[in-house]
């Protein structure tokens, strides 16, 4: 079955659910299609960072990046861009860069820089840390279950209009030196008389970053790209609680910053002359619909818009067509301290064998897993919209570890405290700690199905288990009416290689039957 054309230059890489769904893996094979279709190497023209920082952690063809596009892998895109929405701390850059270009990818020969992309320091990653310490010591909450990158405190300051962007690393050293003295010293008030952290820990945040990126940067450092001494925060601590070392800060940033210089320039140019050389860009969106800023759930939501209309923000061009692709798993994970409605039991082997898969790319912590909660994909669809879906990692659902396969569930609505059922994701958080999951249950297979590459080829029991995921999103989403356009079910993904990818999939009228 040919796949539907996409609709627009403008392509949309996003996550429907909470985040973790291979929106990564998704930027090689759009590639690749395109590339087929065209028969042009040079169709695929950027790969634009569109929101977030180094906390959206993505992994394309085996390289771990938490900064730089997922487009790196991909030598025929000539463009690496980070919009103006995203704040990237310039070191982490450079973190990121050097080991890839090592490993044979070029990246600082493609990577341009929006001159309004704004800068983030260890300023924002100490305010990460103490804001956690206040919401355990002095607020009495449970951690939020930060990434300690420092975003949220980045986009702080663009709200409070002091934010410092990477046009600052074009002009003078001393004006770049006076602003960032400026936040240091902003900062270092807040953790003292805003956060009240105790002066004898002001010291050990320093240590917590420097231990964090030991461990990010290990395999750098056992190749020799790096020493560990690169990784020291403690350097950036003054001799006195709540001071920090200007000098060394000022050094160390502006040194970066001036390594990137040639980076950095107008990627609203950029977009618009591969629009007119009819050249598709990829806009690859960090996190996912329901830790948006606006959409989700505070605290357990980012700093950043995270759904498609941000695209034009971020690159800086008129709203016009895009065509949105949304990924999401056969099952659902969260981080943090997230409302999980469909969670599984720990005791369920399904669990304890996806448990074991299921880590964070940018922090390493432990994922939580769950039924696939369909009323949340539901209502991205409704009021955010999406063309096509990538479900990915179904091959997950087949046997294996402690999991001999069984019966698999999908949450298709709520039931509240009255029993009256919801349909749809309530707005108020109070209301929704409250519910209850409905379940449809629906037999799972007992064959691995990692190699397959054909939908008919799929054991029955799963070709049903997608085409009744595909009906559900859409009776959910048309719930009191009907939806303009039915989505697409792009790509199926059945393994975490590139060829691991089954792209034959019927229409959703034809699934919506088969369901």
């Amino acid at each position: 079955m040919a796949l539907t054309p996409f609709k627009s230059l403008l392509i949309a890489d996003v996550g429907i659910s909470m985040g973790d769904e291979g929106k990564g893996r998704l930027i090689p094979e759009i590639v690749r299609e395109l590339q087929g279709l065209t028969r042009r190497r040079d169709v695929v023209g950027t790969v634009l960072k569109v929101n977030g920082g180094a906390n959206s952690g993505h992994t394309v063809a085996g390289l771990k990046l938490n900064l730089l596009p997922g487009g790196v892998a991909e030598h025929d895109v000539a463009c690496l861009a980070l919009g103006a929405g995203v704040v990237a701390d310039p070191r982490k850059a450079l973190w990121e860069a050097i080991p890839v270009e090592k490993r044979g990818f070029p990246v600082l020969s493609r990577l341009l820089i929006d001159e309004r992309c704004m800068i983030s320091d260890v300023s924002h990653r100490i305010l990460d840390l103490a804001w956690e310490e206040y919401r355990i010591h002095v607020l009495g909450q449970e951690p939020r279950g930060s990434t300690g990158r420092g975003i949220t405190p980045a986009y702080t300051d663009e709200v409070s209009q002091m934010q410092m962007v990477y046009a600052e690393f074009l002009g003078e050293r001393a004006t770049f030196a006076k602003n960032l003295s400026a936040r240091l010293n902003r900062a270092a008030d807040i953790v003292k008389n805003v956060c009240r952290l105790a002066p004898e820990k002001w010291a050990t945040l320093f240590t917590k970053l420097t231990e964090a990126e030991l461990r990010a940067n290990k395999p750098a450092i056992d190749a020799g790209i790096f020493s560990a001494t690169e990784f020291d925060f403690t350097c950036f601590a003054g001799k006195e609680p709540f001071t920090f070392n200007h000098e060394a800060v000022i050094t160390a940033y502006w040194e970066a910053g001036s390594k990137l210089a040639h980076t950095i320039g107008d990627v609203r140019e950029r977009i618009l002359g591969d629009l007119s050389a009819d050249r598709r860009i990829i806009g690859e969106f960090g996190q996912a619909y329901w830790l948006d800023k606006r959409n989700g759930f505070a605290p357990n939501v980012t700093a950043s818009h995270t759904y498609t209309p941000e695209f034009f923000q971020s690159a800086g061009i008129p709203v016009q067509a895009i065509h949105t692709v949304g990924c999401c798993k056969a099952y659902d994970t969260k981080v943090g301290t997230h409302v999980f409605l469909t969670k599984m039991e720990e005791s369920h082997p399904l669990q304890r064998a996806l448990a074991k898969l299921e880590f964070g790319t940018s922090t390493g912590r432990q994922r939580m897993v769950g039924w696939s909660d369909l009323v949340e994909k539901a209502d991205t669809l409704r009021y955010g919209g999406f063309d096509d879906l990538v479900l990915n990692k179904l091959d997950a659902l087949s046997p294996h570890g402690e999991w001999q396969g069984g019966d698999l569930q999908l949450g298709i609505g709520y039931r509240d405290a009255q029993g009256k059922t919801l349909s749809g994701v309530p707005r108020h958080d109070a209301t929704r700690r409250s519910l209850k999951p409905i379940y449809a249950t629906l037999p799972g297979w007992k064959s691995d199905i990692s190699q397959i590459r054909s939908f008919a080829q799929l054991p029955v029991e799963a070709r049903r288990y997608v085409a009744f995921t595909m009906s559900e999103i859409v009776r959910l989403a048309s719930r009191g009416g009907s939806l303009s356009t039915l989505p697409n079910l792009r790509y199926i993904g059945v393994g975490p290689d590139p060829d691991q990818i089954i792209s034959d999939v019927p229409t959703t009228a034809e699934l919506i039957k088969i369901a």
